[in-house]
C-alpha cells in the first residue's frame, strides 16, 4: 500500500509499505476514506518529538471503512468508522476511569520503559506519534490496523460526509476537553492563546458551556477572523501587548479560565521566546513556552489554566512563584477522545457544533508531502489539511 512516511526533519515521503495485517484478535483493518494532518504532526516534521525512525507511518487523525475484522471485534466489515488517535483497552484502571489517554494496555509492554524514564509512567498508545507512544502505524495511508477496536472506533450513520464527523478523532474532542478543564461557568470570561484548529474548537465549545467572553490571541488574520466567527474578540499579539491588553478588557481582574492551545513551539519575537530557540538549536532545552508563561500571568488570582497544547520535555522559566501565588488550578493531559466521541457526534448530527468551516485543503494522499510544508510554511491561509487516498495526486 501507499503510506506517508517519516525520514528526518522537515523529510516526509510516500512510499509503498506492507499492508496492515490482523494480529491480535480484537483487531480491525480500515481502509482510509480520509485523514487529515495535524498541527502537532508539525513537532513530528520539525524533529521535537523523540524516538521517530526513519520509514514510521505518520497520521493520528483518520476515517475509513471496515474491510477485516478479528474474531473479538465488535465492528463489521462494509461500517464507516471514526478512529481515535488514543489507542485505548477499554479494561485497565484508567480505562475503568474514563481516563482512556491513560491506558496502561494500549502502548506495548516493551516500549514502556522509555515513558517511565521520560515521565514517571509509561505514555498511552498514539497511532503514527513516534515509537514512545506504541510505534504504532499511523492512518495517512491506505489501509491502517486498529488495535482493540472493540473499544475506540465510532461507527458514523450512513450519508454523512466524512468532513462532518473527521475530526472527532482528535481535535474536536481536543477543544472540547479543553475547554471542560477549564472549569467554565456560566458568566465567566475565557482567554484562548492560539486560533489553530484545536484553539478554534476550544472556543466553539467554551460558548457552548455559557462563557460570557471570549478573547483570543494569534497573529495570523485569518484565523483570527474565523475565532470572530464564533463570537470571540480577538488579541492580535504582534499589534498589542497581550497583558495589557488582558488587563484593559477585564477591569485589570484577568480572564477567568485561561487555554493554552500553542505548545512546545510558541511563536513571537520575545525575550523569553528567543532564549527558548536558541537553547532549543543547541540542544539545550526542548519546549519553547511563551504561551504558557503568558497565560499563568495574565489568568485572575483563583482562576483555572487549561493546556490541551503539546509540550514533549523539560522547561525553565517556568512561573511557578506565580502559579502559586494566585491560587491557580492547571488541568492538562492527552485527550481521553473515546469518552468525549458520543456526545460530540451527536452535537454534529443535531448541527449545534460546526466542523466544516475548518478545512482550507483538499489533497490526494500522494501529495501528503507538499500537504505538510503547506502547512507548515502558511498557516494563516492554511488552516487544515485532509488527505483522501482515493484522490488524485496533482500535476506538476
Amino acid at each position: 500500500m501507499r503510506a506517508l512516511t517519516w525520514h528526518g526533519k522537515h523529510d516526509v515521503r510516500v512510499d509503498t509499505v506492507d499492508d496492515p495485517e490482523i494480529l491480535n484478535p480484537r483487531d480491525a483493518i480500515i481502509k482510509i476514506t480520509s485523514t487529515a494532518i495535524c498541527g502537532s504532526d508539525l513537532h513530528l516534521y520539525d524533529g521535537y518529538i523523540p524516538t521517530m525512525k526513519a520509514g514510521d507511518i505518520l497520521g493520528h487523525e483518520f476515517m475509513g471503512e471496515v474491510v477485516e475484522t478479528g474474531p473479538k471485534s465488535t465492528l463489521q466489515i462494509g461500517q464507516r468508522v471514526v478512529v481515535p488517535f488514543t489507542i485505548a483497552c477499554g479494561s485497565c484502571y484508567h480505562c475503568g476511569k474514563h481516563q482512556y489517554s491513560a491506558c496502561d494496555n494500549g502502548n506495548p509492554a516493551d516500549n514502556q520503559d522509555i515513558g517511565r524514564e521520560m515521565y514517571g509512567q509509561p505514555m498511552s498508545g498514539l497511532f503514527g506519534y513516534s515509537h514512545l507512544t506504541g510505534g504504532y502505524a499511523g492512518g495517512q495511508a491506505e489501509y491502517v490496523r486498529v488495535p482493540f477496536s472493540d473499544v475506540g472506533p465510532i461507527v458514523v450513520p450512513d450519508g454523512v460526509e466524512d468532513e462532518k464527523v473527521l475530526f472527532l478523532s482528535d481535535i474536536l474532542p481536543t477543544g472540547w476537553q479543553a475547554a471542560e478543564n477549564a472549569g467554565i461557568e456560566p458568566g465567566d470570561t475565557v482567554a484562548v492563546w492560539g486560533c489553530g484548529p484545536v484553539g478554534l474548537f476550544a472556543i466553539q465549545s467554551a460558548m457552548l458551556m455559557g462563557a460570557a467572553r471570549i478573547i483570543a490571541i494569534d497573529h495570523f488574520p485569518h484565523r483570527l477572523e474565523l475565532a470572530k466567527r464564533f463570537g470571540a474578540e480577538t488579541i492580535n499579539y504582534e499589534e498589542s501587548q497581550t497583558y495589557e491588553a488582558l488587563m484593559d478588557m477585564t477591569g485589570g481582574i484577568g480572564p477567568d479560565a485561561v487555554i493554552d492551545a500553542v505548545g512546545l513551539e510558541a511563536h513571537g519575537f520575545f525575550v523569553d521566546n528567543v532564549i527558548d530557540q536558541i537553547k532549543a538549536s543547541m540542544f539545550l532545552g526542548t519546549d519553547r513556552t511563551h504561551s504558557i508563561r503568558q497565560a499563568i500571568h495574565a489568568c485572575r488570582k483563583g482562576g483555572r489554566v487549561s493546556m490541551p497544547a503539546v509540550y514533549g520535555g523539560f522547561v525553565d522559566k517556568f512561573p511557578l512563584g506565580a502559579f502559586m501565588e494566585k491560587g491557580l488550578t492547571l488541568k492538562t493531559g492527552q485527550t481521553s477522545v473515546q469518552h468525549y466521541m458520543p456526545a460530540l457526534l451527536n452535537a454534529i448530527m443535531e448541527s449545534k457544533i460546526d466542523t466544516t468551516f475548518l478545512i482550507s485543503h483538499v489533497m490526494a494522499l500522494e501529495d501528503a508531502p507538499k500537504g505538510y510544508k503547506m502547512f507548515h510554511d502558511n498557516q494563516n491561509e492554511v488552516t487544515k489539511v485532509v488527505l483522501k487516498p482515493d484522490f488524485a495526486a496533482a500535476a506538476e
